[in-house]
């Protein structure tokens, strides 16, 4: 259960982060927030590149910064854009990877938006459960 402070804290650190995105090309900046269930908060944001296939979304980011300290399971993420877009297909079956179905808040830069969860928007997702 995440308390409405964990909630807050997430959404707000969503929000700071995504001024440290680097997006020269989609001008389209994204922070991402990813809660620990022991509460800590990794964040990530989308960083592009020229040869716009080596671009790596917030969200992978985060993940990514968690499995490296040694994270495997989350909670919940929060995702901050202009315009409280949604996480693209990757950065969905990435989080579905180690996260199952977690809430997830879309917000704008302001914090505003909607809760929904991972598996609303992955529905039939794949993961380590349907291999052998």
């Amino acid at each position: 259960m995440i308390t409405k402070a964990q909630q807050e804290a997430l959404i707000q650190a969503a929000v700071a982060v995504r001024e440290q995105a680097y997006a020269p090309y989609s001008k389209y900046p994204v922070g991402a927030a990813l809660l620990t269930p022991d509460g800590r908060i990794f964040t990530g944001v989308n960083v592009e590149n020229a040869s716009y296939g080596l671009t790596i979304c917030a969200e992978r980011t985060a993940v990514f910064k968690a499995v490296s300290e040694g994270y495997r399971e989350f909670v919940a993420v929060a995702v901050a854009t202009e315009n409280a877009g949604s996480p693209c297909g990757a950065c969905r079956q990435v989080l579905a990877e180690f996260a199952g179905d977690i809430p997830v808040w879309l917000v704008d830069a302001a914090g505003h938006g909607r809760e929904t969860t991972l598996y609303t928007l992955l529905p039939d997702h794949f993961g380590p459960e349907h291999l052998p």
